[in-house]
């Protein structure tokens, strides 16, 4: 394998480098070295992960040899702590611990894919859940908190072997983590060996050079909180795919209480109230934890809340009812709600779940009743939220909101009106901020998606002295991007709020897929603005001939008859089922490939890689713009356009709403794109169905950052073609 000398560090490279991987590792290195943030633009096909983990890991070995000592290790395992105690007597590392997140397990698979083709062997962990890991033949069976309460009961009572032979394996091995693993080996190994996967993992990341985990980890205070054996300290923090890092960070910062939570809430509060009738009747105990008066107090809190809310005065449906975030603390004051009574009900509600779990779990940790999360806890959730830090500092940055709707929750209460209230984030930096204070060394968000980068580093509220926009590194004959502004009729394709449900565009759109099933080999794949209209479009296809054909035969038939179709179903369970379908249908010699039918921003266009045959062509049928409408939508422009008016106080370019709006679009189009091209030597057809798509890549003019192509596309065309059939 190459060598290469970058900043004065050996990087140990399994391939002859790309120019741009050279850059790329540089600029990683550079972040690494001076203890610094990075924002790192490098397009789909660059060979993104393998430079980073390359880089970033020949900068820790200069620091010194990777995993610990033997009798450290012996130390970590001794088994002197139970497995997931809260104990932190691990010994620390002196040197910075890597923490590489993406978004979902499936992406940080491919992560260590990438890792076993290098020279580098860093002791490494990886975190999940249950869901994904247990391995007891009741228990995994479970879901959510149901499952993690049903854990915990067995494991205290210690009934579960699999969570016993933990400390025993840990000890005997060592060395595990040595060798690159993902989560399904991991699974392999504890079933072999009959330890708990879960656990184990629980106990390596303590004692780790790198450790693989999903954004929600590290974003969710929860979760990192029980992360006891890392670090913070000079730690080196990598998000991959971050270009939807702004959304999550906001959303984990927020939170939705919708009626019908409400409702569920008072019941269980209820239910409190007579277990601990039966328990005190029963075992006649003292226990505080069993005080009926306590949960009374609780339900009745919980009642006054609900009423308060819908006696909340909405004049406009359309607007519902809006206030600064600050509104929120005078909103609960009037309930006795405030940061010195909210810990003690936060109490209340951590007990209030305990005994719900204990009424609900029998001896040996099964379920009496069917699978039901504790609804209780999001109340608790919600406090956590507002009264963080004690609360008013960040209230800023936030809207107070409640809405009107009709409830489709559940056939008994379908078309009655039930009201939400929310308490929407609108700076994802807070987030950010958090690990700041933890002491970070450095934090590298890197994408094939993020331009423009200065908006990108205003969202975060972070510096990032490092930066880069990388060229793709195929050749302008590798990709041909056309923007089809009508169909083979003349009728022009727009997909606007104002057009797409017209029989005219539906029909029009689908013999434009017709033709190019005819003449894209292999796979192809098209991307709809939404399942909405993917949805609309595929039954209006199934129902409808083409207009000038003699033939009865439908426009799906038609498609199907050049490629055999896969449509992205909207359960994640499901999806896996998908995409061997997809592979299948590829692999069909009878048919002339398959075609996939996608949502922008949903799985299909995430992470997932359909290099060569797999994807020769790409179809956008239009841009994915969010309403409008949506409150929530509307407010997160409204805030940044008062951001951005602020900021010209100062002489500064700030983001404005228009501006994030149109990019939040662009972005989903351009992460569908690079589905397409994945390497060097692939190659692939892009196809823009939307006259509006012709415009924006032609208008360099424009201000405001809305050309459809990402830089690193359009830097490898010699043209933008106009078309039509």
């Amino acid at each position: 394998m190459p060598i290469y000398k970058i900043r004065g560090i050996n990087v140990d490279f399994p391939y002859e480098a790309y120019d741009c991987q050279l850059v790329y590792m540089e600029k990683v290195i550079q972040s690494l070295q001076e203890g610094c943030n990075a924002l790192l633009e490098s397009p789909t096909g660059t060979g993104k992960t393998l430079c980073l983990l390359c880089a970033t890991l020949a900068w820790r070995k200069t620091l010194g040899n990777f995993s610990l000592k033997v009798d450290e290790a012996k130390s970590c395992f001794s088994g002197s702590q139970p497995p997931d105690s809260q104990s932190t007597q691990s010994p620390k590392s002196e040197f910075p611990v890597i923490i590489y997140s993406s978004r979902t397990h499936s992406q940080l698979k491919q992560v260590i894919r990438e890792l076993k083709a290098t020279n580098y062997r860093p002791r490494m962990g990886i975190l999940g859940s249950r869901e994904q890991m247990c391995i007891h033949d009741d228990v995994r069976q479970l879901r959510g908190r149901t499952q993690n309460v049903a854990c915990h009961t067995i494991c205290k009572k210690r009934k579960c072997r699999h969570h016993l032979n933990v400390t025993e394996f840990m000890k005997n091995r060592q060395d595990i983590g040595n060798d690159p693993f993902d989560i399904e080996d991991l699974v392999k190994i504890g079933r072999t060996k009959d330890a708990c996967p879960y656990y184990i993992s629980r106990e390596l990341h303590k004692a780790v050079d790198i450790l693989f985990a999903p954004y929600n980890y590290l974003i969710d205070p929860g979760n990192r909180s029980s992360l006891s054996g890392i670090s913070w300290s000079n730690a080196v923090l990598i998000f991959d795919e971050a270009h939807n890092l702004d959304s999550i960070c906001a959303d984990a910062a927020s939170f939705d209480l919708p009626s019908s939570y409400l409702t569920v809430c008072i019941t269980e509060a209820k239910e409190c109230i007579d277990l601990c009738i039966e328990k005190r009747a029963l075992e006649r105990a003292a226990d505080k934890r069993y005080d009926p008066e306590t949960y009374s107090i609780l339900r009745g809190l919980l009642l006054k809340l609900e009423k308060r809310i819908a006696e909340i005065p909405i004049e406009s449906k359309e607007l519902g009812f809006t206030r600064p975030g600050h509104y929120i603390y005078e909103f609960l004051s009037d309930l006795n709600i405030t940061d010195k009574t909210s810990n003690m009900l936060i109490d209340t509600i951590e007990n209030a779940s305990l005994l719900l779990e204990e009424g609900n779990t029998s001896q040996d940790g099964r379920q009496r009743q069917p699978n039901t999360a504790c609804r209780l806890e999001i109340i608790g959730n919600i406090l956590k939220i507002v009264f963080r830090d004690g609360g008013k500092s960040h209230a800023s940055f936030y809207r107070f909101h409640v809405q009107e709707s009709q409830s489709i929750t559940s056939d008994s209460l379908k078309g009655k009106l039930s009201r939400s209230l929310s308490w929407w984030c609108f700076n994802p930096g807070l987030a950010m901020k958090e690990f700041v204070k933890l002491g970070v060394r450095s934090i590298i968000l890197t994408s094939g998606t993020l331009s423009p980068l200065e908006s990108c580093a205003q969202e975060m509220n972070l510096g990032f002295p490092v930066r880069l926009e990388n060229p793709h590194v195929v050749s302008p004959d590798q990709v041909w991007v056309g923007v089809v502004q009508s169909g083979p009729s003349g009728y022009s394709l727009n997909s606007s709020y104002r057009t797409r449900d017209s029989l005219e565009y539906k029909q029009e759109l689908g013999n434009t897929i017709v033709n190019f099933s005819k003449i894209v080999p292999a796979g192809l794949l098209v991307f709809f603005p939404s399942y909405y209209l993917m949805d609309q479009c595929i039954e209006c296809w199934k129902n409808m001939s083409h207009a000038r054909s003699s033939e009865c035969i439908t426009i799906w038939e038609r498609i199907c008859k050049n490629k055999q179709p896969v449509i992205e179903p909207k359960q994640s369970a499901l999806f896996p089922n998908a995409i061997e379908d997809f592979e299948a249908k590829l692999h069909d010699k009878t048919m002339s490939g398959a075609i996939f039918f996608a949502v922008c921003r949903g799985k299909v266009s995430e992470g997932l890689d359909f290099a060569d045959q797999t994807g020769r062509g790409v179809v956008i049928t239009g841009m994915p713009f969010s309403m409008k409408t949506d409150p929530k939508i509307r407010l997160k422009r409204e805030y940044l356009d008062q951001q951005a008016i602020a900021r010209k106080k100062d002489s500064k370019d700030a983001l404005t709403g228009e501006q994030w709006y149109v990019q939040q679009a662009v972005r989903a189009v351009n992460q569908a794109i690079g589905r397409v091209i994945r390497h060097r030597h692939d190659y692939g057809a892009i196809v823009l169905c939307d006259e509006r798509c012709h415009h924006n890549v032609c208008s360099a003019k424009l201000s405001v950052p809305n050309v459809i192509l990402a830089p690193a596309i359009r830097q490898v065309l010699p043209e933008v073609w106009r078309c039509s059939f």
